[in-house]
């Protein structure tokens, strides 16, 4: 219990220290740290998907033909799951100034804001369903894989916690304000992680949809937020840079963990 709870908590401390960086903060966070912090979290939460979501959904098939089924199914359903709720939630785009759709007239703060706790959700329900899965016995996936994830996703929080509170502190919010909201935005992720861990015992046989529904769902986070707004303008290369240096870290913390 001590380890799932630290587990879950782990991403949400990753937020914490990323909106602390306001603390420090003198000015507009650059484009060029800004690409790489992007890059990086977007290799991070892809290796996370394939190693420690998809690769052990499909090891529960055993055998046959079709065993590959439930986590195709189950990651077209994660993807359906985020474009849904970015159609029916008003928010902006991470970096973006202009707030898109009939929710104009929400503050750029506040849109901000949601933007990042809609990307949290499934970053927290993919540490409990990793979780889940050990404490049922799946193969490729153990307490120690688990961890890696739980770390690897709080190592991406920490550029995203500072993504929200450094551009609210440019627009005159206070330190303290900027970093309470930044945090804050972390929250749902120990809350949707419990919520998996609670109800996975009661769908064991969707266990392997649920491992896919959360990569599908970090999937879409990466495709449609991260990788866009780190390509766009000058210095891409920062943010190719930064994934390859994500992707291989998670790589290795869930190969040699798991």
């Amino acid at each position: 219990m001590l380890t799932l709870a630290l587990g879950l908590l782990i991403p949400l401390l990753g937020t914490m220290l990323g909106a602390a960086f306001v603390f420090f903060m003198k000015g507009d966070m650059s484009p060029c740290l800004q690409k790489t912090l992007l890059g990086f979290a977007s290799g991070v939460m892809v290796a996370a998907s394939v190693w420690s979501l998809l690769i052990p959904a499909m090891d529960m098939e055993e055998g046959g033909a079709w065993f590959v089924v439930p986590a195709a199914v189950g990651f077209l359903l994660g993807i359906g799951f985020l474009l849904m709720l970015d159609e029916v939630t008003p928010h902006l785009h991470l970096g973006s100034n202009r707030p898109e759709g009939p929710h104009s007239r929400l503050s750029r703060t506040a849109m901000l804001a949601l933007a990042v706790t809609i990307h949290n959700l499934p970053e927290g329900m993919a540490v409990g369903v990793v979780f889940a899965g050990a404490d049922q016995g799946v193969v490729n996936l153990s307490v120690a894989s688990a961890v890696a994830v739980s770390l690897g996703i709080a190592i991406q929080n920490i550029p995203e916690g500072a993504i929200i509170s450094m551009p609210m502190r440019a627009e005159g919010n206070s330190k303290w304000r900027s970093f309470l909201i930044g945090s804050l935005s972390g929250a749902v992720e120990p809350v949707g992680g419990l919520a998996v861990v609670l109800l996975a015992s009661l769908l064991t046989p969707v266990l392997p949809y649920m491992l896919a529904f959360a990569a599908g769902a970090m999937f879409y986070v990466v495709v449609e937020e991260l990788i866009p707004e780190a390509s766009e303008g000058k210095h891409s290369n920062l943010s190719t840079i930064g994934f390859a240096v994500g992707f291989v870290l998670m790589m290795v913390l869930d190969v040699v963990m798991g």
